[in-house]
Order: C-alpha cells, then sequence, then structure tokens
C-alpha cells in the first residue's frame, strides 16, 4: 500500500471515471464505553472528553467532500448510539449537509442494547433520520454475554426491540457462535431467542481471536481455548438451517434478512460500487481508489486540526486488482455473480482469474456454474475464506495487495 501524503487531498477535483458517482457514505464513530475482549475495530474506551474534538474534525472532513445525495448512510463504531443526545444531533446535522438523503434512503446506526433505555437516546436516532438498527446482542446466554464482557441480558435486549420496533423500519442483530466453552444447545437457545423477537435481520459471526485483542493474549497464556473447527462450523450450519426455515432468506455469507430488509449499504461493497467514508478508520472507494483514514483517533483529529491529511493509506487499484476484488466480494452474496455481466464489466472472465481454483472448487462441489452464474454451494460457503487468497494473489509482482477485511464493510456492533 501507498502511504498518503500530507496534503487534505480536495475531493471536489476529482472526476469519476466511467461509473456513477457514489451515493453511499459511511461515517466512523470511535466512542465505546468499553472494549470488549474480542474487539480490533477503531475505537476509545472511557474517552467521552474527546467527542466534542472528533465532532469538529468530522466537520473538517466533510468540508471539501462535495455535496452528494445518498442512497444509504451508515454509522459504524465503535458505538455511535453511545454519543449523548446532543452530540447525535450536531454528528446528523453535519452529515447531512455534505450526504443529504434522498427519499428511501437506508440510515442505519449500531447500537449497544443499553444505550437504547437511556432517556432520549433513541428517539434522537430516531430524529436524526434512522431507519435501521444493527444491535449488537451477540447472545442471550448469560455465560456468553459476561465472557464477551457485553452489559446487557436477554430481559434488556427484548425491552429495547419493543420500544424500537415502532419507530424503526429495520430492526437487526448480530449474534455470535463459536465461543469458548460453547455447546451446540446453547447455540440453539440463541437462536430460539432471536427467532422469538419482531426482527427483520440477523447477522451470524463465528468468534475469531484476532492479534491485539484481550482475548489473543488470554488464549496465549491458555486462559481460553478456541473453539474446535467442527464446532464453528456446526454452529453456521445450524444458523443457516434455523433462519432459513423461519423464513429469513440467507443473501450473504453471514447476513439474514426478511423480504425488503437486507442491508442496502453492506450490498454497495459486495456489488463493487464506490462510497465515501469519514472517521478514524474509516475506508473509502472512490474512483478505483482505496482511502483508508489514520486508525489513531488522536492522529486523526490532530491531522485534521492542522489541515492535513487524514488518509493513511492509499492504493490506485489496477483493472486487474479491481476484478479481483469484484469477484471476491460478489462471492459472498449467495446469488453469485453473474459471469456475463462479470466480463462485460472487467474485460476478464472469472475463471481466467485462477484458472487451477476456479476449476478445482468446481470439482470439489464449493462452486456450482448454473444458468450464467457462478456461485458457492453449501459445502463451499463452510471453507470460503480458504478460497480468496487464491483469486486475490496476481501474478504482477507490482501489484498492491488487496485489503479484504475493510472496516467497513464489518456491521457487527460494539
Amino acid at each position: 500500500m501507498n502511504r498518503s501524503d500530507d496534503r487534505f487531498t480536495d475531493r471536489r477535483a476529482e472526476p469519476y471515471a466511467n461509473e456513477a458517482p457514489p451515493d453511499s457514505a459511511y461515517v466512523h464513530v470511535p466512542f465505546c464505553r468499553h472494549r470488549c475482549g474480542y474487539c480490533n475495530f477503531t475505537l476509545l474506551a472511557g474517552r467521552d472528553d474527546r467527542i466534542a474534538d472528533y465532532l469538529d474534525a468530522i466537520e473538517r472532513e466533510l468540508e471539501p467532500i462535495p455535496r452528494t445525495p445518498v442512497e444509504t448512510l451508515f454509522f459504524g463504531g465503535g458505538t455511535p448510539s453511545h454519543l449523548s443526545v446532543a452530540a447525535i444531533g450536531r454528528l446528523a446535522g453535519l452529515v447531512e449537509r455534505t450526504f443529504p438523503r434522498r427519499d428511501g434512503a437506508e440510515v442505519s446506526y449500531e447500537a449497544n442494547p443499553r444505550d437504547l433505555l437511556l432517556p432520549g437516546r433513541l428517539e434522537a436516532l430516531v430524529d436524526a433520520g434512522a431507519t435501521r438498527l444493527s444491535l449488537g446482542v451477540q447472545s442471550f446466554s448469560p455465560r456468553k454475554l459476561a465472557l464477551l464482557e457485553r452489559d446487557h441480558d436477554a430481559a434488556l435486549v427484548r425491552q429495547v426491540i419493543e420500544r424500537a420496533r415502532p419507530l424503526i423500519a429495520s430492526l437487526s442483530i448480530d449474534l455470535i457462535f463459536g465461543t469458548p466453552g460453547e455447546t451446540a444447545d446453547e447455540w440453539e437457545r440463541d437462536l430460539d431467542a432471536a427467532l422469538e423477537l419482531p426482527i427483520d435481520h440477523v447477522s451470524t459471526y463465528g468468534l475469531t481471536i484476532e492479534k491485539g485483542t484481550a482475548f489473543y493474549g488470554r488464549t496465549l497464556r491458555g486462559g481460553l481455548v478456541e473453539a474446535e473447527d467442527e464446532v464453528q462450523a456446526h454452529g453456521y450450519e445450524r444458523g443457516i438451517e434455523r433462519l432459513s426455515a423461519a423464513g429469513f432468506e440467507h443473501y450473504e455469507v453471514s447476513n439474514f434478512a426478511r423480504s425488503g430488509h437486507r442491508c442496502r449499504h453492506n450490498e454497495t461493497y459486495w456489488t463493487d460500487r464506490p462510497w465515501h467514508a469519514v472517521g478514524p478508520g474509516a475506508a473509502r472507494f472512490l474512483n478505483s481508489v482505496r482511502e483508508t483514514n489514520h486508525r489513531s483517533t488522536f492522529t486523526w483529529i490532530a491531522r485534521l486540526k492542522q489541515g492535513l491529511s487524514p488518509v493513511a493509506e492509499r492504493d490506485a487499484l489496477s483493472s486487474e486488482r479491481r476484478a479481483r476484488d469484484r469477484f471476491v466480494f460478489g462471492m459472498r452474496r449467495l446469488e453469485g455473480i453473474d459471469i456475463e455481466a462479470f466480463a462485460a464489466a472487467t474485460g476478464r472472465t472469472a475463471r481466467s482469474l485462477a484458472p487451477a481454483a476456479w476449476d478445482r472448487a468446481l470439482e470439489q462441489g464449493w462452486f456450482v456454474e448454473r444458468d450464467r452464474r457462478v456461485r458457492l454451494t453449501p459445502r463451499g460457503l463452510l471453507i470460503s475464506d480458504s478460497l480468496w487468497p487464491d483469486f486475490l494473489d496476481s501474478d504482477d509482482p507490482d501489484a498492491p495487495e488487496s485489503d479484504v477485511a475493510r472496516a467497513s464493510i464489518d456491521e457487527r456492533s460494539e
């Protein structure tokens, strides 16, 4: 990746290259009450004293961006719902000036369930235009919630959803499976509890213990034992079975929605469309260029205060790199990709990206090719993460590496 220079790029001078302007925007809110042991996202825990500085920096970062009406707007974190009523209102007003919402726009906020019981907090999100809430529920099990260092219980989640249901058009929850010591019955009870709720969308994630998190250190010291692959696979398959049987469409590797309730914002990422993004650690994709802001909130604030660029890394994607990313992200969707449309858009056949890997995936039953489309099979879904490196690798030694795990793609709440 190329490091950014110190100039604060005036994005009004950047033409769009042979594609429509972006109609999606992401806003990263880094504040949390507490950093959970499994979390490696860009956030500040217990530093509400920097919220005013953050809002000033957001205003500075937004100022040079051209006014862009949007179809989707996503406030992620961190925990956007951790902001005070006044801070939520100011942030929404700043963003609206640069990214006004079109009629029928989807406006998502990630939220911690407990925050929404604080006086005026849920109403502030409604006043800010929220049409969709993504609640970081993670589990209904007292044992799992304690392990994951969450500050709510099942009764509180039910209370929050009961309050939010008449006010918010689309309600989503996140669930985690495959935690240390988790049993099949424990995950089954989580699914039972979720399916009793009047919700529209569920995201399920197997717990991954990543370097740099508190859980990683505990694992190295023997204090935690990661779930075995078989446990993770069973949890994933059982989630698919139960949610699908209950009428949720399994539309992306980790995501399930009732009719009309897919996350439209995340589909921007999966379908290779451009988007704006602001905030510490935020990643944007404009003009076939990926940019990522400084992950340190302090550095991000300081640079903007000095009139410097908030960008830490910048990659101008070659047509080959763009094709590879388009294929991998498109294959995350259960409908896969249209082979002919892919070739027309990229100038390359999908198979040509990695012929041996393509043929092997078909032979092993990980891909299926039918009716001009290629998609993952149920067997392929279980191992999909292991398939993508072959398709992302390039024969060009000068080609930049692709960051498939972009922070803005994950919808998980903290």
